[in-house]
Parts: C-alpha cells; structure tokens; sequence
C-alpha cells in the first residue's frame, strides 16, 4: 500500500494539484510583501495641511487616514530613571506679589524635594519672562521677571515647556527673552523658538546611559500668528498633523524615551476633548512614551494605550487664587523607566496663596478616587500607582 501511494503522488493529477498549490502560495507571499510595503510607505508619509490651509482653535486634530506602525524599540538593560512633571506654573500676578514679599523660592518650597529626586523634573511654564514686549490684545496676560527664573532652577525643575497660550503674551521679543533667561539660568526648554525647528526640537538629557526625548506642542493657541515658522519665532503648534508628526518622530528615533509635553483641551472641564484621545494614541503609535497634558486648570483622567500613559491634565501647579474649588487641585506625576516599561505614580497637592502643598492621605484618596471616575480603563490604588482595571 505504501508503495502505490508514493506511485499515486507521481501521476499527472497529483502533479497538477500540486502546481495550483505552489501558485496559491506564491501569490499570497506576494500580496503580503506588497501590504508590507504599504505599511512602510504610512509611516514616512503623514498628511500635510494644503497650501494657506488654517485650523480653526476650536477644529480637531486634523483627520488622517494614514496608519502610524508603533517603532519597536530595543532597550538594553539600565537602572530605573524617574521623571516628575508637573502642570501650570506662573510666576505674575499674586504669585509675582507673594515672590516679592518672600523670595524666589517661596513657590516651590512645598514640593521642590519631590523635584530633587527625580533624574528629570519638568514643568509647564505659563508665562514670558521678560520686562519688554506689548501685551496681546487677550483677556489674560503674564509676563514674570526675570530674577524669578532663579526659583526654577534652585529647587530643582531641569526643564520647561513653553508651547502654551501664554509665553508670547508679550509678543517675540519677550519670547525670545524667556529663551535667553532660561538659558542663562541652565534650564532646558521645548515648545518654543526662534524658529519653527527651534520651537519643536525636544529637549535632550541622558540619564543612567540613556537619552531621554522631551517635546512640547500646543493645541491651544489664540491665533495662527502665534505659530512658528520657518523664519518666525513662535510656538510648536498641534492643530495639524505636520510638521509636528516629524519633528515627533525625529525625537523618538533619537532618544531611548520620549515623552510628549502638551497644551490642550478646554478649561474648566473634567474630561478631555475627543480630538485629544485620538492625539494621544497617534503620540504612542508613534513610539512615544508617555503624554502629559496641561492647559483645562482642572485636573483630568488618564488611559493606558500600549500600556504607555496618557495623562490629559494635571490642573495648575503653582498659581493664582481659584474661586473654583478644581482649580486648587494639582497633580505630581512620577514616571519610572525601566527597562523599557513606564510606569505611573500620581501625588496629589492643593494650591493653597499660589502653593503647592501636599496633603494627607484623606485629601489624597479623595484625588485617587475621583481620578478612577473620570479615567479610561485605568485604576489608581491607594499609593498613587496607576494600573489597567
């Protein structure tokens, strides 16, 4: 029987059989090279807005039907690095009166330990720092002076963003002198430049023998002028998909760890804008490593994409008296990175006369509690850490 079988194999008809087999496969390999190629081409190309095309402030982010394939980053082995960000800083107003009255420091003086430890320590800077410039014809202005850039680096914040709506408050010149005083005082910054090139490179640090990406971009801005172009000082805007998706991805192909810094949403609200979800999952399909958002003077939720973090808003950090009682609410977040994974660990403060001032742990559970209703598929355990539910 066996000896016919293997004749059986060697008629016609079994050769014919096997000939359609051999054709089926190759066109399958075939269309799978071709997808493959497909896939590579999405991820040099990301639509561009046309020519003298606008985004309204108040439009999504711009629609896309390209598919971004997540980087596969290859981490060798390191110690943890810790990263703190925290929300709004403004160094005017109340806050600008209460420096004068106590010192550079006072601000921080509450939290600039939390600062300390960290490897990296990042702040969103919401304000010019200059003593020049016209004021913007906005319903809110801030421009701090210069000597309370000190504060920053003396209790321990490393680097700022400054792609939000207010560091051109005071028009280029004080922009650009926010730059030169932040220099001089051997702060980092992102967001903001010069130029467009300038205002969307990341900040660079390494740390344990890895370099970690910092990128900051706005997604509120009160006008195209505010944007930075090609020879215009300004700010990294988010309203389109480029230039910002470039520079994003030139920040992630140079760093072990990059992390977006980002100015969104509406004030005053619990819950982040459906143009922002997408953002952030664009952000970590693109090898992003975390996103932290600012801007709402609320604190929002978070999700996990990717297991990667996405923190909408952290509220205000140091900053004026609020009649609203969300607006006292702040968040520290902690990052870990190690070895390739992130993790997430959230302290709670309350702005107390332009403070940040950590709490008890009944303050804190309340924090820890309303952030499990209002995030996505995220847990917040009794320590602050944050997992999948």
């Amino acid at each position: 029987m066996i000896e016919n079988y293997r004749y059986k194999k060697r008629t016609p008809y079994y050769w014919g059989m096997a000939g359609v087999l051999v054709l089926v496969f190759a066109m399958a390999v075939q269309s799978s090279y071709v997808l493959d190629a497909k896939d590579k081409e999405r991820l040099q190309s990301i639509t561009t807005p046309a020519a003298g095309k606008v985004a309204s402030v108040h439009s999504g982010v711009e629609k896309t039907s390209k598919v971004f394939s997540t980087p596969i980053k290859k981490v060798t082995k390191h110690e943890p690095i810790t990263l703190t960000f925290t929300g709004d800083v403004l160094l005017d107003k109340s806050v600008g009166e209460a420096i004068k009255k106590y010192g550079v420091d006072y601000p921080f003086a509450k939290v600039a330990s939390l600062y300390k430890q960290a490897d990296i320590a990042a702040v969103n800077l919401e304000t010019s720092v200059s003593t020049r410039g016209s004021a913007a014809n906005k319903q809110f202005t801030f421009r701090s002076r210069p000597e309370t850039v000190k504060g920053l680096s003396r209790n321990g914040v490393d680097v700022v963003s400054l792609a939000n709506n207010h560091a051109n408050d005071y028009g280029h010149v004080a922009l650009l002198d926010t730059i030169g005083y932040l220099d001089k005082a051997g702060i980092g910054h992102t967001g903001a430049g010069k130029d467009e090139k300038s205002a969307y490179s990341a900040y660079y640090n390494t740390v344990k023998g890895k370099r970690i990406a910092i990128l900051g971009i706005s997604r509120v801005l009160p006008e195209v002028s505010w944007y930075a172009g090609k020879n215009r000082p300004g700010i990294a805007q988010g309203y389109t998909t480029q230039p910002m998706m470039s520079y994003v991805k030139t920040a992630v192909k140079n760093s072990d760890y990059t992390i977006i810094m980002i100015h969104w949403n509406r004030e005053r609200q619990d819950y982040p804008e459906s143009y922002a979800r997408q953002m952030g999952k664009m952000f970590v399909d693109a090898g992003v490593d975390a996103v932290i958002g600012s801007h709402s003077h609320t604190i929002m939720g978070m999700e996990l994409q990717q297991k990667k973090p996405i923190l909408y808003s952290l509220g205000n950090h140091v900053f004026t008296n609020s009649s609203d009682p969300r607006g006292k609410e702040s968040l520290i977040v902690k990052l870990t990175l190690d070895n390739g994974k992130v993790s997430t660990q959230i302290i709670p403060a309350k702005i107390s006369n332009g403070q940040p001032r950590l709490m008890d742990k009944s303050y804190n559970q309340s924090i820890y509690n309303k952030l499990n209703r209002i995030s996505y598929g995220v847990r917040i355990n009794r320590a602050g850490v944050a997992s999948s539910r």
